[in-house]
C-alpha cells in the first residue's frame, strides 16, 4: 500500500528484537511514537530550526521550557500574557522562579531590566490581544548579549508570516491548536530550538518524563492542518488588512489594533519581519463601554462569538469578559481572528452589526 496519507500509529508500545533494541527506534509512545515524530520534523522544518517537541497543549509547552530552568532564575516576559502568568505565579513563583512583566516592544527597557541571573527572555509578537509588536532581532541581541535566551511565542503570526529563528531568536513555542491545527479540533503546543543545545534536550527529557504529549491521533490532525497552512495564513492576512482598513474608517469604531496599518506604532518594524501580511488578528475598540461592544457582537450573523484564534472561521471575542480581575484590555475592547470566508461578507457582517450599536 502506497497511501498519500499516514496512517495513524494508535500502538503505545512497540516490540524489540531478540537482542533488546528497538529496531524503529520507538519503545513506548510517551517518549517516542511514529505521528509525534513526523509532526516535530515538520515544525523543525517550517521555522528553520534543527529540533522540535510537541506537547499536549500551549501550556504545556509552556511549562515545559520553565522547567528547564531552575529555582532562583530570572525570565523577562511579555506583560499581558495571562495565560503564561498563571502559570508563572501560581506553579513557578512558589517554586523560586523570578520574572519581569514589561512591554517587550521596547528593546532599551528590556536591557535595562536584565539581571545577572535573568536565563530567559519571552516575548510574543504581536501580543495578544493589544497587538504590539516586538522587534525581535533588537530583543535577541540584548539577551546574547547578557547570556540569556531569547524565546519568541509565534502563535500569532504562524511560520508562513513570521520566522523568528532567522531573526535571532534560539527557541520558539507555539499553541499548535491555533493557525497551525487551524480547524479548531485539536490541542496541542511545541517548542522548536534554532540549535539542539543542552537546554532544549533538557526540555525534550522533560516531555519525555512528565508525559504531557500529544496524542497520535492529535498528531495526525496537526499534519493535516499543516498542509494547508500557507494557503490559510495567506488569506487570513489579506482578508485582515482589508477587514483592518475598512473598520479603522467606521464612524462607530474608537480605534484599531493591526500591524499593517500604517498608523500603527509598530508598523516599521512588522513590516521588517512580517512577510507577506501581518497575520490574521487584530483588536479593535468600539465607541462606548463594555457594553456596547458585547451587543454590537450580538448583532453578528456570520462571524462566531467563540474565545479561540487561528480557524478557518471567523470568530470574535469580548477579552475584557474572560481574562483575570484586573486585567489591563481595555472594556471595550474586541478581538478578531479572521478566516477564510469571502472578506466582503466579513465586511457586511461587521458593517450591519456596527450599525445596529
Amino acid at each position: 500500500m502506497r497511501a498519500v496519507v499516514d496512517a495513524i500509529s494508535m500502538s503505545t508500545i512497540f516490540e524489540r528484537h531478540p537482542n533488546g533494541e528497538y529496531p524503529e527506534g520507538f519503545s513506548y509512545t510517551r517518549a517516542a511514537n511514529p505521528n509525534r515524530s513526523q509532526v516535530e520534523e515538520a515544525l523543525a522544518k517550517l521555522e528553520g530550526g534543527t529540533a522540535a517537541a510537541a506537547f499536549s497543549s500551549g501550556s504545556a509547552a509552556t511549562t515545559a521550557v520553565f522547567q528547564a530552568l531552575e529555582a532562583g532564575d530570572h525570565v523577562i516576559c511579555t506583560k499581558g500574557f495571562y495565560g503564561t502568568k498563571n502559570i508563572l505565579e501560581e506553579v513557578f513563583k512558589p517554586w523560586g522562579l523570578t520574572f519581569t512583566w514589561m512591554d517587550t516592544n521596547n528593546v532599551l527597557a528590556v536591557e535595562a531590566a536584565m539581571k545577572p541571573n535573568t536565563r530567559l527572555i519571552w516575548a510574543e509578537t504581536p501580543t495578544n490581544p493589544m497587538m504590539l509588536v516586538t522587534d525581535i532581532f533588537g530583543v535577541s541581541e540584548v539577551a546574547h548579549k547578557h547570556g540569556a535566551l531569547a524565546l519568541f511565542d509565534n502563535t500569532l503570526a504562524s511560520p508562513v508570516i513570521q520566522r523568528p529563528l532567522e531573526l535571532g531568536a534560539d527557541l520558539v513555542m507555539h499553541s499548535t491548536t491555533k493557525y497551525l491545527g487551524g480547524h479548531s479540533d485539536v490541542l496541542g503546543g511545541a517548542v522548536i530550538a534554532r540549535e539542539n543545545s543542552e537546554f532544549f534536550q533538557r526540555v525534550r527529557r522533560i516531555q519525555s518524563v512528565t508525559g504531557a504529549v500529544p496524542s497520535p491521533f492529535e498528531c495526525w490532525l496537526l499534519v493535516r492542518g499543516i498542509r494547508t497552512l500557507a494557503l490559510r495564513a495567506r488569506t487570513q492576512s489579506a482578508n485582515a488588512q482589508k477587514i483592518a482598513e475598512f473598520l479603522a474608517g467606521h464612524p462607530r469604531v474608537e480605534k484599531v489594533l493591526y500591524a499593517g496599518l500604517t498608523s500603527h506604532p509598530g508598523h516599521d518594524i512588522a513590516a521588517k519581519q512580517m512577510y507577506g501580511g501581518f497575520g490574521g488578528l487584530m483588536s479593535f475598540l468600539v465607541k462606548g463601554d463594555d457594553k456596547d461592544a458585547l451587543g454590537m457582537t450580538s448583532h453578528l450573523q456570520v462571524i462566531t462569538r467563540a474565545t479561540s484564534l487561528g480557524a478557518v472561521e471567523t470568530t470574535v471575542d469580548h477579552r475584557y469578559s474572560v481574562e483575570p480581575p484586573g486585567t489591563p484590555t481595555p472594556k471595550n475592547l474586541l478581538r478578531l481572528s479572521v478566516g477564510i470566508e469571502h472578506v466582503d461578507d466579513l465586511i457586511a457582517d461587521l458593517d450591519q452589526a456596527l450599525g445596529k450599536m
